[in-house]
């Protein structure tokens, strides 16, 4: 009687920081052999290699070692970095959401890749309660606060449209076109009540005086009132689980009392430290 030989696991090399989080919440930790250099903390833990991004990948070699049978990126990407990649016979995925929807879509869609569709349904329904949360929460704010989001200061770009999602969710409303180049002259016409910096690599070291240093946006209601905060850019650039907590610390951030919003004499971020 003969036996079919057993099927290897997948291997996964992952240059996306969401695919990352999102394999890691799904218990699929062990398919992941390298991951991108947004992931310091999985690495250490895991002892895997760390490999670029899809912006900047120093050695397809590299990939190439792992013998990968999957290989995660996300939408924007260099092209050269990717041709340089698809040079090869290689499988790439190219993850792209744009909205809360989109992210509980590729939870499932990679939780079926990794056999673990039933864990991926079970954290797309937390994720949904824990917003839901949220949002009922939010609902007993008297005031509708204005948010310009920023995801990046030179050029200027708004969050991404998920942003949007999470401040409409925490009681707020999103003041620029997300995802997009803006100016200076923009946001003040839209005279944000709160402006919260994320700015993409860069954990929590986004700089508000920056922000209070625009000559345009002096008279400012979030101005006025040292209403500017930084938040880990994970928490709320990363399209995966760690949007929840993202979300939390928008809903604070929105509805802190008067007297929390730091000395009204210099300017002060509220720093919010998470991790994927």
């Amino acid at each position: 009687m003969s036996t079919k030989p057993a099927k290897s696991p997948l291997r996964i090399v992952s240059l996306a920081p969401s695919a990352t989080s999102i394999l890691c919440a799904l218990g699929a930790n062990k398919t992941l052999v390298g991951v991108t250099k947004w992931c310091a903390d999985v690495a250490r833990v895991a002892d895997l290699p760390k490999l670029g991004d899809c912006w900047h990948l120093e050695s397809v070699d590299e990939i190439l070692r792992l013998k990968p049978g999957l290989v995660i990126g996300s939408v924007p990407y260099k092209q050269e970095t990717v041709a340089k990649l698809l040079e090869h016979p290689l499988n790439f995925l190219a993850m792209n959401p744009r909205s809360l929807a989109d992210v509980y879509s590729e939870i499932r869609m990679l939780g079926g890749i990794v056999a673990r569709a039933g864990a991926a349904e079970t954290l797309v329904r937390r994720m949904q309660r824990e917003f839901a949360a949220i949002q009922a929460k939010s609902k007993n704010s008297k005031t509708r606060l204005r948010v310009y989001c920023e995801a990046w200061p030179n050029p200027r770009i708004g969050s991404p449209p998920w942003v949007a999602e999470l401040v409409s969710l925490c009681g707020g409303e999103m003041i620029v076109p997300s995802g997009q180049r803006v100016d200076e002259k923009q946001v003040a016409a839209a005279k944000p009540d709160v402006i919260v910096l994320a700015w993409t690599a860069t954990g929590d070291r986004a700089n508000p005086r920056q922000a209070y240093n625009v000559p345009e946006w002096r008279e400012l209601p979030a101005i006025r009132n040292r209403r500017v905060y930084v938040v880990k850019d994970e928490l709320l650039n990363t399209p995966g689980p760690p949007l929840v907590e993202g979300a939390k610390e928008l809903q604070r951030l929105l509805h802190l009392k008067g007297n929390e919003k730091g000395n009204p004499g210099a300017p002060r971020a509220q720093r919010l430290a998470g991790a994927i």
